[in-house]
């Protein structure tokens, strides 16, 4: 379980893709402190887990979900991700709920200023777009973000200097592809009411009833 607050910014040192899955290799310091083998490691927003730990880096496997779902296939060696490890209890909650399990990718169509922060502008499929709220959260590339603006086919967020400076969100230019994550609470809701039987009403084609009767008014005696 994750934050969605960025540590560092690692370096893709390997990245070795044999078909749909492989491994990579992540040049890094911090997220290197008190990190074992089995650990989990976000990286821009993928939890993966470390195979191997280097004295200025680490090594995981990529399976071929991860690469299907997120931007991991566009990436190459020298490029910079966003890196956090696993939530420890002790932790403070900066952000929100985030699994590091992607949910699917945006396209980046904008960016503008305004005073210090600068919006960014993402468009992304409807499956994506549904669970996602005005004000809610939402977690690109691995960092926690509260959307600003939202339509039927894109949302902004507004990034402030700091958050510029510590993620890669601003390196990115207009027509890149980032990973995506809905929040979680979202997600488990949609899932509950799809689960919710039909009413009677809505089976037999009747509209339907507030349930409020002259009956029912009478026995309260109104």
């Amino acid at each position: 379980m994750f934050t969605g607050i960025v540590e560092e910014l690692g370096t893709i040192r390997s990245l070795t893709l044999h078909g749909s899955s492989g491994q990579i290799g992540i040049r890094a310091r911090k997220v290197l402190e008190g990190t074992k083998i089995g650990d989990s490691i976000a990286v821009n927003g993928i939890c993966l887990t470390v195979v191997s730990i280097q004295t200025d880096g680490f090594t995981a496997d990529v399976m071929a979900e991860t690469v299907r779902r997120s931007s991991l296939s566009a990436m190459k060696a020298g490029d910079l991700v966003n890196l956090e490890r696993a939530m420890s209890p002790s932790d403070r909650f900066g952000g929100h709920i985030v699994s590091g399990h992607i949910d699917g990718t945006g396209i980046i169509t904008a960016f503008h200023r305004e005073g210090n922060a600068m919006w960014l502008t993402v468009s992304a499929e409807p499956e994506i777009m549904r669970l996602i709220v005005k004000k809610g959260s939402i977690c690109i590339d691995g960092a926690s973000l509260t959307v600003a603006e939202v339509q039927n086919t894109w949302f902004q967020v507004s990034i402030i200097p700091h958050t510029g400076a510590e993620t890669t969100l601003l390196r990115h230019k207009v027509g890149e592809v980032v990973n995506l994550e809905n929040d979680m609470i979202g997600k488990y809701v949609e899932k509950l009411l799809r689960l919710q039987p039909e009413p009677d009403w809505a089976s037999k084609g009747q509209e339907r009833s507030s349930g409020i009767t002259m009956e029912l008014l009478s026995q309260y005696g109104i």
